[in-house]
């Protein structure tokens, strides 16, 4: 599915062997964003070709003096245009912001790729402001996913073009956000691995918010070793991940509240058999019932704290300029006017009970595991009316956003066949596990043989 697939750890080894440079691979990545309509297909709002031919000349000047930034120094990269970059405007995928000053600095997050030595190379395209998990645009045009062409279908959202840049070969990796799988739901509708780390894990510091109660910066990559490449360069870190010599005794559970309900033929075909492997390698598998995941549609009935916190930012934007909204999104954001701060106070309440129920079910597992999306990437044909499109977004979002609503962490792996449709398997854990979760996925990208 992908134009070619080499890990950040196969690029480091050929940019340090002289096998390659920084220059190069930025010229191969621009070379098939321009095959592909100049910004790749939809992929990319932005592309900065100058900006990253300079950053690819510097880093190459810098390994040829032995003075790397780090091992990864020159490998060209997308950035989720929620992020802010220097000198650039961000729009967060929106005509409301196209107007808007440059970014006097770049994001925190974007700060800390950069000095790294990965190099940027331009804006990636995704929902309008975050608030979707289907990952149309209608500003930008929609980025198609790459896995059956013929038919069209949607990339997953909202960090779109992110993910199409990297299963098509026009980035090695993307930085995207997380607040109900806007990570892991594109990696899983094309094939790659999505990493949402605990909330706090990544400052947000210059990023439109969507959700600061649940927002997540995380990786869109090709491997959960090159997600934990990214993670710990985010995270401000070296990586230290929980190393697993194997999958012999541990105790992984599956929760048989909601996640499993109303999952495609193919996604429960290549849930089942992912867990059947792991099982065979030595892991323990059990299913086991977690009614507090029940709760979570109804505590959302009204937007949740996405619809509230979304609206007390939009508010100014939507009064100046509301027909410069996608409907879809609009109407979303402004079914937060309908919450009063009473119902805002039990979100927090019952989301503390939820958090504390899930981690206590979750102590004796080492991880939990669920299909990352219950359906494979809809035809976006099947998307044109609003309540087909309501009911896809919500099944796309569903097994995601549990996560981010108990305050944990999780990594989607690929799970399907050659020639079958894309299917991700999440492996979640608790606040802070995110070590351990990353660990795991690299073991389990072994033993399903992803890698």
């Amino acid at each position: 599915m992908t134009h070619f697939a080499p890990t950040l750890s196969d690029l480091a080894r050929a940019l340090a062997a002289g096998r390659g440079s920084s220059r190069s691979m930025v010229e191969s990545c621009l070379a098939l964003i321009a095959e592909d309509g100049g910004n790749g297909g939809h992929a990319y709002i932005h592309v900065d070709a100058e900006g990253a031919r300079a950053a690819a000349d510097a880093m190459d000047g810098l390994r040829k003096a032995g003075a790397a930034l780090s091992p990864f120094a020159g490998i060209p990269i997308s950035v989720k245009d929620l992020f802010d970059i220097g000198g650039q405007v961000t729009t967060a995928g929106s005509r409301v912001l196209a107007g808007q000053a440059p970014a006097a600095r770049d994001a925190v997050a974007v700060a800390r790729l950069r000095r790294a030595g990965f190099v940027v190379l331009g804006r990636a395209n995704m929902t309008e402001f975050a608030y979707s998990g289907l990952g149309l645009n209608p500003h930008y045009g929609t980025p198609l996913n790459p896995w059956d062409p013929a038919v069209g279908r949607a990339p997953g959202g909202s960090s779109s073009g992110g993910a199409v840049s990297v299963a098509k070969g026009m980035a090695h990796a993307t930085l995207g956000t997380d607040t109900g799988g806007s990570c892991r739901i594109p990696a899983a509708f094309m094939g790659l691995a999505g990493f949402k780390p605990t909330a706090c894990r990544v400052p947000s510091e210059g990023t439109v918010p969507l959700s600061p109660t649940l927002d997540s910066i995380g990786p869109i990559a090709r491997t959960a070793r090159c997600c934990a490449v990214l993670d710990a360069v985010l995270a401000g870190g070296a990586m230290a991940m929980s190393e697993l010599r194997g999958l012999k005794g541990l105790r992984l559970v599956v929760p048989a509240s909601v996640a499993l309900d109303s999952l495609d033929e193919q996604v429960a075909r290549a849930f089942e058999r992912a867990l059947s492997r792991l099982s065979s390698q030595g892991a323990v598998i059990e299913e086991k019932a977690f009614p507090e995941f029940g709760d979570i549609a109804r505590i959302n009935a009204k937007g949740g704290f996405t619809a509230a916190e979304s609206y007390a930012w939009h508010r100014p934007y939507i009064d100046a300029a509301r027909e410069q909204y996608d409907p879809r999104v609009v109407s979303r954001i402004e079914r937060g006017a309908g919450q009063s701060a009473a119902d805002y106070l039990d979100q927090m309440a019952w989301r503390r009970a939820l958090i504390q129920a899930s981690r206590a079910r979750m102590a004796p597992y080492d991880a939990m595991l669920m299909p990352t999306v219950a359906i494979v990437p809809p035809a976006m044909a099947r998307l044109a009316g609003d309540d087909d499109y309501a009911r896809f977004n919500l099944l796309a979002l569903r097994n995601a956003t549990i996560v981010n609503m108990m305050d944990g962490c999780a990594l989607s792996v690929p799970v399907h066949e050659p020639g079958e449709a894309p299917v991700g398997l999440m492996l979640c854990g608790p606040h802070g596990a995110d070590d351990a979760v990353l660990g795991l996925g690299c073991v389990v990208e072994q033993a399903l043989g992803i890698q």
